[in-house]
């Protein structure tokens, strides 16, 4: 049975590229539409780390930290709005074969250090997954402006007042995931971006298009059961 699990989302970065939707179609299993906000779909690039992640009911020092760094996009199911992750990259083994098997995200196991000096955070993840492509990412970045809260804005709210995910089990049957959690307070963020392979390693070509970047501190999120839609 897969179980409910509590966490806490910090010191993540969004990293927002406008680009066609025809160049993201292709990626989208059926059953799901491409989200489009004045005509633009988003590919979206958000490092960050997972805190206390453990069952629901659990107190929070029996979780467990867990870096991760997401390659998504934006969709819909009869009108239902949602994140699809092209891929997502992650530290710990198990939380990898977890997602995996239960969840039926496209997780790899990658190394990854996350520090920070000042208010700012050095992101740093080189994927290690056995018969996966290579991806890379490397990053420093931090809030570079005045707080507000994501709903306050049309565009931050398309990108992040998100409340479910959406999957494609090995099956070809669309499964989705309710996520909890408050409204984003975010920053506009600065970020200084050495290295990027995930848009490569997903079959993209970089973006042309300058990408709308946030910094926020985190939310705690209840993740429900996956089920089937």
């Amino acid at each position: 049975m897969v179980v409910e699990i509590e966490m806490g989302w910090r010191q993540l970065l969004f990293e927002n590229y406008p680009v066609d939707p025809a160049i993201v179609e292709p990626h989208v299993p059926d059953g799901l539409d491409v989200d489009t906000f004045d005509g633009s779909a988003y590919l979206s690039v958000v490092p960050y780390t997972n805190i206390d992640v453990r069952p629901k009911g659990l107190p929070a020092w029996a979780g467990s930290p867990l870096p991760e760094l997401n390659l998504r996009t934006y969709v819909s199911h009869d009108g239902v709005p949602g994140v699809y992750f092209l891929s997502l990259d992650a530290q710990g083994v198990p939380g990898v074969l977890g997602a995996r098997l239960l969840q039926s995200l496209p997780y790899y196991y990658a190394r990854i250090s996350m520090d920070s000096t000042g208010d700012r955070i050095h992101y740093r993840s080189t994927r290690r997954h056995p018969g996966a492509r290579h991806a890379a990412y490397e990053a420093t970045y931090g809030a570079d402006g005045d707080p507000y809260e994501a709903p306050e804005d049309p565009l931050t709210e398309f990108l992040l007042e998100r409340y479910r995910l959406y999957t494609e089990s090995p099956s070809g049957r669309l499964r989705t995931t309710a996520v909890e959690h408050e409204p984003w307070t975010v920053y506009p963020a600065e970020a200084d971006v050495t290295t990027n392979t995930l848009f490569a390693a997903n079959g993209f070509d970089k973006p042309d298009s300058e990408p709308v970047r946030y910094y926020a501190p985190g939310v705690d999120v209840l993740a429900r059961r996956s089920q089937s839609v």
